[in-house]
């Protein structure tokens, strides 16, 4: 029976850090979630903010720079999203699995 229990013990532990790993990935790609939600609603508050400036400018369009200014945070702040999307949505708990286990034989063997 002792045997049992331990067993039951065992599959509860790996389960609840199975859990862990899971909740911890969940809550990854819910930030990731936000962030872009953030990003889009700030993207269409600069364009909107760039096109009331530009109705309201006296400057003529040949005067004007040709780069529209919010194409710059877009993108900085893209690049930063992109990261964001990698770290939330990659596979790289695999990898680090196969490491782990790597390691673990390796020390195995001395």
């Amino acid at each position: 029976m002792a045997t049992n229990d331990q067993n039951d013990k065992s599959v509860n532990t790996q389960d609840e850090i199975r859990d862990e790993v899971l909740w911890k990935k969940a809550k990854r790609r819910a930030s990731f979630r936000y962030h872009a939600l953030i990003y889009f609603i700030a993207l269409i508050f600069f364009w909107t903010m760039y096109y009331i400036s530009l109705r309201s400018s006296d400057v003529p369009a040949f005067d004007r720079n040709p780069v529209p200014w919010p194409v710059w945070p877009m993108m900085g702040w893209g690049i930063g999203l992109i990261f964001h999307y990698v770290s939330a949505y990659s596979r790289s708990d695999i990898l680090a699995e196969k490491e782990y286990e790597k390691l673990k034989n390796k020390n195995n063997l001395k």
